[in-house]
């Protein structure tokens, strides 16, 4: 199955980088490219692909806005990609507040390119870019910056006690496999429960479960 790609990012030469890497790929196909916010998400609700490449700092419209816009659509507009956001910092506002719309990650614009190719991979395939240990320290440090929960949110009674334990693990970073090892059971069990939390929470990928835990009270900053 072949991969749609649109590219945003507000200087041409990134651009074109960006989409002759990914284009080289026997499984992606760069159906276009944006420069702006308000472009990509023009463009993205006419050439439907299932990954957009997002910068966070472009004129006009953001990405932050633009991801917002492409992942809570009005009435009617069906299309929801993947939103991966791209950014230059390590750590950067814009980028907790994507996690919170339901971009499903973030990459260094100077990643190597092989980590581009496998994270828009990652992307498509319904999974979170969250395994980098930067990733962890930017999730840590967006719920450090949030007022304390009081109180757990009543949203965390519809988990059995194995899912709740299931979303702290993802929360603190561990793949499926870490999980299973961790709580010594099979993958595809692990699988399936992350798939009923998802359901339960209405959350799209492990992104927003990571959030979620956090700023739910189940997780607090820091812990583990």
């Amino acid at each position: 199955m072949t991969i749609r790609v649109l590219v945003v990012d507000d200087q041409a030469m990134v651009r074109a980088g960006f989409a002759a890497l990914l284009a080289a790929q026997s499984d992606i196909e760069v159906v276009g490219d944006a420069s702006n916010g308000a472009e990509a998400v023009q463009r993205s609700r006419t050439l439907h692909p299932d990954v957009v490449l997002m910068d966070v700092r472009m004129p006009e419209m953001d990405g932050l806005e633009a991801a917002r816009q492409l992942l809570d659509p009005p009435k009617g507009v069906e299309h929801r990609p993947k939103v991966l956001m791209l950014t230059t910092f390590d750590v950067d506002d814009y980028v907790y507040e994507a996690l919170r719309v339901g971009a499903s990650g973030f990459l260094l614009k100077d990643a190597p390119p092989q980590d581009l190719v496998a994270a828009v991979r990652v992307v498509h395939g319904g999974d979170a870019l969250l395994a980098p240990s930067v990733t962890k320290r930017l999730i840590e440090d967006f719920a450090r910056n949030r007022p304390a929960v009081r109180h757990r949110a009543p949203a965390l009674n519809a988990l059995t006690a194995r899912e709740a334990e299931v979303l702290t693990l993802i929360a603190r970073g561990l793949s499926n496999t870490e999980i299973a090892a961790q709580l010594v059971v099979a993958e595809q069990t692990v699988k399936t429960h992350i798939g009923r939390i998802f359901t339960k929470l209405d959350l799209r990928d492990r992104a927003q479960a990571v959030v979620f835990a956090y700023e739910s009270g189940l997780v607090a900053a820091g812990s583990g």
